[in-house]
C-alpha cells in the first residue's frame, strides 16, 4: 500500500469553505479511483491554512497514472484548486512499521 501526503496551504478565512470542499471532492470523486483504499485531512493547529491530505493506494501507479491521467483528476481540482494558496507538496510514501 502507497500514502500519498499532500501538504495543502489556503486562506486561513477560507476554512470553512475549504474542509466542505475537500471532503466532498475526496468523497465524490477520488473514493470512486482505481486502487484508493481510504483517506484522512488534518488541520494545523501551529499553521492557520495548513492542511495534511493522506491517500492510501493499493499501488503507486494506482494515484499517479490512473488517477492524475483521468478525467477524475480535473473534477478534483475544479472543487479544491481554487484554495490552493500555492501549488500543494505531494509525496509517496511506503510503509516501514507500526504498532
Amino acid at each position: 500500500m502507497i500514502l500519498e501526503h499532500a501538504d495543502i496551504r489556503i486562506d486561513p478565512s477560507q476554512a470553512s469553505a475549504f474542509e466542505e470542499a475537500i471532503l466532498r471532492g475526496v468523497n465524490t470523486v477520488i473514493a470512486h479511483a482505481k486502487g484508493f483504499k481510504g483517506f484522512k485531512v488534518n488541520r494545523s493547529i501551529e499553521s492557520p491554512g495548513r492542511y495534511l491530505l493522506m491517500i492510501y493506494w493499493d499501488t503507486l501507479e494506482d494515484h499517479t497514472v490512473g488517477f492524475r491521467g483521468s478525467a477524475a483528476f480535473a473534477q478534483w481540482r475544479a472543487i479544491v484548486g481554487p484554495f490552493f494558496a500555492q501549488p500543494p507538496v505531494v509525496e509517496h510514501l511506503e510503509l516501514v512499521g507500526k504498532s
